[in-house]
């Protein structure tokens, strides 16, 4: 089990989203896919695969090239056994340059509590280091708290 597991109520809704937020945000492509089914399909901008060990590998892949990655997720909509969040991180890359990706993300959980879809489309913005707001884990002070549009 994956708690917590489907039906979901918003209050497990949230719990699910910040528990994602928290694991994406320790860099651990191993404790990441950890909460997906062995057959997750998934589908990251232009980009389509299934099982726990591509999603191994594209979060590899996605962290050397992303440095200083931290992340922010927000409960968009749910249902029973589906989640919708929009999410908003920032990273520099190789040459130094600052981005904030925005983004939109559908889950679709089996009864376990695993995730075995996941559909994301993402935006990249260039930012200067001064315009950052997001830095490291969300402090827990501060989990569910809405992310500003710009």
């Amino acid at each position: 089990m994956r708690p917590p597991v489907p039906p979901f109520t918003e209050d497990t809704a949230r719990q699910k989203v910040q528990a994602a937020e928290d694991a994406l945000n320790t860099g651990d492509p191993e404790r990441v896919a950890a909460a997906y089914t062995a057959d997750s399909r998934w589908r990251n901008r232009d980009e389509f695969f299934t099982g726990r060990e591509a999603i191994v590998e594209f979060l590899r892949r996605k962290w050397d090239r992303e440095h200083d990655y931290a992340l922010r997720k927000d409960l968009w909509a749910f249902s029973a056994d589906r989640i919708a969040v929009r999410f908003q991180y920032e990273c520099r890359d190789a040459a130094g340059r600052w981005w904030r990706s925005y983004g939109n993300e559908q889950w679709e959980f089996d009864e376990q509590g695993y995730m075995r879809r996941r559909e994301a489309s993402i935006n990249d913005v260039r930012i200067e280091e001064s315009e950052r707001r997001i830095f490291g884990p969300r402090p827990e002070a501060e989990h569910g708290a809405p992310l500003p549009l710009e």
